[in-house]
């Protein structure tokens, strides 16, 4: 190859690279978004980079090319992966995300943890419709082409996934002080077992979810009502164990909370679903797995 050539080819491969760099916060966001796991969601953009380094032709719409791309390979990773979740041991959470999460100022993306959980509920089609119709702005026709139906049947898939979860969409926006405030009250008020604190901070239907993966010690069933909560909460303080520290608070895949460490140096996360200035849902994530990701301090 002539230098020419071989200068050519080499301006047409950093040319791909920063083309896919530039979308690839983007597509972290997306398959995360389709999974529920960082480390799923990282392997499925790395699997689509060595399809777009090795595409023969030229692409003119790379977006599109790498949206389709990864959506793809979420919707195979999503079979297997929820054969795995009906065997999981205990409540399952999505993998806990600090918030900026690869941020894309080109997407509106409102989306918390509860409605993440949520999405859980929807078919691996509604679930990608929704994302890419409704939170990624992709046409209807382009996600036509990506699932391979019809748009009409798109626009269903969208609808149905729309309509299964409207009510878990944020209705409360809070300020980050008042977020902040809440997420260490709550901290403090479980730490040191104060009854009085807790039962003004927790709604009258609170539930608790803790995810352990049968790797930790996490209770193995959701935790409903405050009164189950504040004996839960009560028994653990007479138990007399080393409190947790509090590392820092954060939000939390769209939700205030923190990132604590228990007596063996064991970091978990807990993000506060908050109505009305109470906690209506605490989800607690401590399966080592789902935090290897967290960096030992904050952002």
């Amino acid at each position: 190859m002539s230098r020419n050539g071989e200068g050519r080819r080499m301006r047409q491969l950093d040319t791909r690279t920063a083309d896919f760099q530039t979308q690839r916060k983007r597509l972290l966001r997306l398959a995360y978004r389709m999974l529920g796991s960082v480390s799923e969601a990282e392997d499925a953009v790395q699997d689509a980079w060595l399809r777009w380094d090795q595409a023969k032709t030229g692409i003119d719409a790379p977006a599109a090319y790498l949206t389709r791309i990864v959506t793809r390979l979420c919707l195979d990773r999503l079979k297997s992966a929820q054969a795995r979740r009906e065997t999981y041991v205990g409540p399952w959470l999505p993998d806990p995300l600090m918030d900026p999460v690869e941020p894309d100022e080109t997407i509106a993306d409102d989306i918390t943890l509860t409605l993440m959980l949520a999405m859980e509920r929807l078919s691996p089609l509604e679930r990608a419709a929704f994302l890419l119709h409704d939170v990624f702005d992709v046409a209807l026709t382009e996600v036509a082409a990506t699932l391979g139906r019809e748009p009409a049947a798109v626009r269903q898939l969208a609808f149905r996934a729309r309509k299964h979860i409207q009510t878990t969409r944020p209705r409360f926006n809070l300020g980050a002080a008042e977020a902040d405030r809440i997420a260490r009250a709550f901290f403090v008020a479980a730490r040191d077992g104060d009854m009085t604190a807790l039962s003004m901070l927790l709604a009258k239907d609170v539930e608790i979810h803790t995810d352990g993966g049968g790797k930790v010690l996490a209770f193995r069933n959701i935790v409903r009502g405050v009164e189950n909560a504040l004996r839960l909460f009560a028994g653990l303080r007479r138990k007399n164990a080393p409190p947790p520290t509090l590392l820092w608070t954060a939000m939390i895949d769209g939700l205030p909370g923190y990132i604590s460490v228990d007596e063996a140096g064991l970091p978990h996360t807990t993000a506060l679903d908050i109505s009305e200035g109470q906690i209506v849902a605490i989800y607690i994530v401590r399966n080592p797995d789902k935090l290897a990701h967290l960096s030992a301090t904050p952002n």
